[in-house]
C-alpha cells in the first residue's frame, strides 16, 4: 500500500517545465493526498454522528464523511474515507478540517466554490469539491434527522394532510 501511494504521489507532484500548473496538481493538493487529514471513520450508529456518502458516477468518486456534534451543536470531530483521484481526497480532507469546530449551521454555508479555491483546483475537477459540499450536507442532514426521528414521519402526515 506503502508503495502504490508513493507511486500516486510521484505522479501527482507538478514536474518542472514550463507549465508545471497544467502538468500537475497544484501543491496544496499533493499535500492533502500525501498527508490526509482526519482519514477514518466514527461510530455511525452513534446519535451524535453525521454520515455522507455520496458519489460520482461520471469519474467513479466515492466519499463518506462523517461529523461528530457535541451538545451544543459544535461539530468536535470529523472523519472520511475516500476513493478517487488526488483532487476528491484533498477535498475531502480539506472539507474535514474545515468543518471542525463549527457550527452545524456554520458548516452548512461551506460552498464548493471555497474549497476549489483554498485547492486550486483546475475546472476539470471542480466535480470533486462539488462532492465535498454534497458530503458535508449529507452528513449533516443525516445528524439533523438522527436528533428527530419523527421528523420523516411528520413530513408524511403532513403530505397527506395537504392532499385532504
Amino acid at each position: 500500500m506503502a508503495a502504490l501511494r508513493a507511486a500516486g504521489a510521484a505522479l501527482l507532484r507538478p514536474r518542472a517545465g514550463p507549465a508545471p500548473a497544467v502538468l500537475g496538481y497544484h501543491k496544496k493538493v499533493v499535500d492533502h493526498y500525501e498527508n490526509p487529514r482526519n482519514v477514518g471513520s466514527l461510530d455511525r450508529n452513534s446519535k451524535n454522528v453525521g454520515t455522507g456518502l455520496v458519489g460520482a458516477p461520471a469519474c467513479g468518486d466515492v466519499m463518506k464523511l462523517q461529523v461528530e456534534v457535541d451538545e451544543n451543536g459544535k461539530i468536535v470531530d470529523a472523519r472520511f474515507k475516500t476513493f478517487g483521484c488526488g483532487s476528491a481526497i484533498a477535498s475531502s480532507s480539506l472539507a474535514t478540517e474545515w468543518v471542525k469546530g463549527k457550527t452545524v449551521d456554520e458548516a452548512l454555508k461551506i460552498k464548493n466554490t471555497d474549497i476549489a479555491k483554498e485547492l486550486c483546483l483546475p475546472p476539470v475537477k471542480l466535480h470533486c469539491s462539488m462532492l465535498a459540499e454534497d458530503a458535508i450536507k449529507a452528513a449533516l442532514a443525516d445528524y439533523k434527522l438522527k436528533q428527530d426521528p419523527n421528523r420523516e414521519s411528520n413530513k408524511e402526515s403532513d403530505k397527506t394532510a395537504d392532499n385532504a
